[in-house]
């Protein structure tokens, strides 16, 4: 199992394009795998209905969400090996064609470090800003990921669904791996557990609780089977919402996956049974860039120890 940092690309204390870079940069230094960012095409006023609980006023994070893309071909530019993550761009918002040249794009100008993590939306508000029914999703979902494929695939493309449509055509830049950049799906629901598995080259669920999280991975890899596939040629990459906090919190208030590195450490210790390849957390909360370091170098040594 290896380490990812979820940079500040939105309304957090280090929200900036400089401690975006020097967070991607310090994270390269001290040996993470990757570096995350994600996708909020608004931020809606009033009552929202989010997953996990009533109708109530969005996150203040969401307030200032940097393009996810474009944030990563920046950090691209300052980093030479560390992989670029999207935890997630909601596909329904897009077109096929033109979100998988840019992750082609990408792939290209970072030697292949592209990690596409997709998610279908939930933000009813956001579906009317982009003039996409709800309904797109499960199905429309579906057809989106095979679109976006052979769109990576070989020239002359085609494709003909239900939803999208590729004329016969050359479609270029192709991404620097050779299959494409890993596919990953954010879910939480049955059904769209058992789509990763069928589709997706891995899962990205959010850490809620260990017993959470141990039911995802167990039905993921349950699903693959029954869809003929093999469980362990599969990711799971899993994202922490909670930020690494410099003290230690009560055991019996902090979350799964919270408090100080030496806690989370142990936290991660216990994940070793279900054979998670990858697990990254939130960050720019702390006062300082230098004090932000400290916490990831404290999170990965203790990790390691």
């Amino acid at each position: 199992m290896d380490l990812g940092v979820a940079l500040p690309v939105h309304n957090a204390p280090l929200t900036s394009p400089h401690a975006i870079a020097r967070i991607a940069q310090d994270a390269e230094r001290l040996g993470y795998a990757a570096v995350w960012t994600y996708e909020r095409i608004l931020y809606a006023l009033g009552d929202i209905p989010q997953p996990g609980g009533p109708p109530r006023p969005l996150p203040d994070a969401y307030a200032t969400a940097y393009d996810p893309l474009e944030t990563l071909a920046y950090v691209a530019a300052r980093t030479t090996r560390i992989r670029l993550g999207t935890s997630v761009i909601d596909a329904p918002f897009h077109v096929p064609v033109v979100l998988a040249r840019r992750f082609a794009t990408l792939d290209q100008f970072s030697g292949g470090r592209v990690i596409a993590g997709l998610g279908q939306g939930w933000m009813a508000q956001e579906f009317r800003t982009a003039n996409v029914p709800p309904k797109r999703r499960g199905a429309g979902f579906e057809e989106f990921i095979a679109a976006m494929r052979a769109a990576w695939g070989p020239d002359p493309v085609r494709f003909d669904g239900r939803f999208y449509h590729i004329p016969e055509s050359k479609i270029n830049p192709k991404p620097a791996q050779a299959d494409g950049p890993p596919i990953l799906i954010g879910c939480f629901a049955p059904a769209a557990i058992e789509r990763a598995a069928r589709i997706a080259d891995g899962i990205n669920p959010v850490a809620m609780s260990f017993e959470a999280l141990e039911s995802t991975v167990a039905n993921f890899r349950s699903a693959a089977r029954e869809a003929g596939r093999d469980p362990a040629t599969l990711k799971v990459m899993v994202r922490v919402n909670s930020p690494i906090s410099a003290d230690a919190r009560p055991e019996h208030s902090r979350g799964f996956l919270s408090g100080s590195p030496e806690q989370i450490a142990q936290d991660l210790a216990n994940l070793r049974p279900l054979r998670i390849d990858h697990v990254f957390f939130a960050t720019g909360y702390a006062a300082t860039l230098d004090d932000e370091a400290r916490l990831m170098e404290r999170l990965q040594k203790a990790a390691r120890a």
